[in-house]
């Protein structure tokens, strides 16, 4: 019997302080209308570098992944290093030629502009990339040396496309890879991460500024004068994390167990960098809530679909609101979640019915570690009123 899949869903709350974590193209705060009104919006794609960077502090740099147009190079600079056993790595010429005739046969083909790099991003690996030069046995300076005719030949026994497409990193277990030009290297996303959007309707405000030119004594006048755009808000948050396709990915249980305790804890204390010398905008939620499925994903944030429009802050309100909507959700559709873990500040009997009682964010970690422990040993996490009962 097939083993079903588990979602871990992470739904956040946070308040930021007047910011521009996310501009567009004009300096604007990133917006979006949802409900008929203006929202706050923090786009996907930058909360998900933000997360990246976070997980990447918590391991060895040499398991970390990267993304770049510069493989060529890296890889060169590999082959150049001084070899294990003392002797001289390759010249730069000669590590230049094997570097690109490795890459070859992963049809990445070089920009137009810039003979170094590759056309597009590549994310892989560092540890993929000592793959690659293991693939050589030792025989670098030998393959140098060769013809191109006979590099070619020869690189072309080596598997180079298995290199890249096994052992891949946590990072790019969890957020996936498409290369269009080789379907073989392409890693499918362990993880999806919604645009983050205020629960509440927001402004575009302007922070009207003057610098003073240090050694002017004679004009008393700015030395320069700006305007930077910015907004406050609450946000809601929303990943989802499915623990299948990471361990499909991963193919080790245990690395599967700590890499989904990281990702949490890496997406919970994440913070876009935009204006960030100028604003110094890096909170802590006010609420951070995971929620444990066997069925589908399910964001939450039709909670907002109305506005919140608190008188005495927006935080209270919100939280009650997606303890409104959570349980909706399951009542209406069925859809309820097999265990929920939360973090929060403040109290209020429908937040607890909804949440259960506050853990402290690390004892949320082990509790989720532990759950996703049974899971892929082949148990099914117990819901959470088998599990209180049982330690009475």
């Amino acid at each position: 019997m097939t083993q079903p899949r588990l979602f871990v869903e992470i739904h956040i709350l946070q308040s930021l302080p007047p910011s521009n974590v996310n501009r567009d193209d004009s300096g604007t705060p990133k917006q979006a209308v949802f409900g008929g009104a203006r929202r706050a919006r923090v786009s996907s794609q930058a909360w998900k570098r933000a997360t990246r960077m976070e997980y990447a502090r918590q391991v060895p740099e040499a398991d970390q992944a990267t993304r770049t147009k510069r493989i060529a190079t890296l890889l060169a600079q590999r082959l150049a290093r001084p070899t294990d056993d003392g002797g001289a790595g390759l010249s730069e010429d000669q590590a230049d030629r094997l570097a690109t005739a490795l890459l070859e046969p992963l049809g990445i083909a070089k920009s137009a502009k810039k003979e170094d790099q590759s056309a597009y991003l590549l994310f892989f690996g560092k540890k993929q990339l000592d793959a690659l030069v293991g693939l050589l046995g030792g025989r670098a300076a030998e393959l140098a040396a060769l013809t191109d005719g006979d590099l070619k030949t020869e690189v072309k026994k080596l598997s180079v496309v298995h290199a890249l497409s096994t052992g891949h990193p946590a990072e790019v277990a969890l957020f996936g890879r498409m290369v269009a030009d080789l379907p073989a290297l392409n890693v499918d996303a362990s993880v999806q991460v919604a645009h983050a959007l205020s629960t509440h309707s927001v402004r575009t405000e302007f922070d009207y500024y003057t610098a003073v030119d240090d050694e002017n004594t004679e004009d008393h006048g700015a030395g320069m004068i700006g305007t930077v755009e910015f907004n406050s808000s609450t946000l809601y948050r929303y990943a989802v994390l499915g623990v299948h396709q990471l361990r499909d990915n991963l193919s080790h249980a245990d690395e599967t167990r700590a890499t989904a305790v990281r990702f949490v804890d890496a997406f919970a204390r994440s913070m876009p960098t935009g204006h960030q010398n100028s604003f110094a905008h890096r909170t802590l939620p006010h609420l951070v809530l995971l929620t444990l499925r066997t069925d589908q994903p399910v964001n939450l944030v039709s909670a907002y679909e109305e506005p919140v429009t608190g008188i005495t802050g927006l935080a209270s309100e919100s939280a009650l609101r997606l303890a409104e909507e959570l349980k909706t959700v399951g009542d209406t559709w069925g859809n309820k979640p097999l265990r929920t873990l939360a973090t929060y500040t403040g109290e209020g009997d429908k937040i607890v019915e909804a949440f259960g009682p506050s853990l402290p964010f690390p004892t949320l970690l082990d509790r989720l570690d532990d759950l996703v422990g049974t899971w892929l040993d082949g148990g099914e996490p117990a819901p959470a009123d088998t599990e209180e009962a049982a330690t009475r």
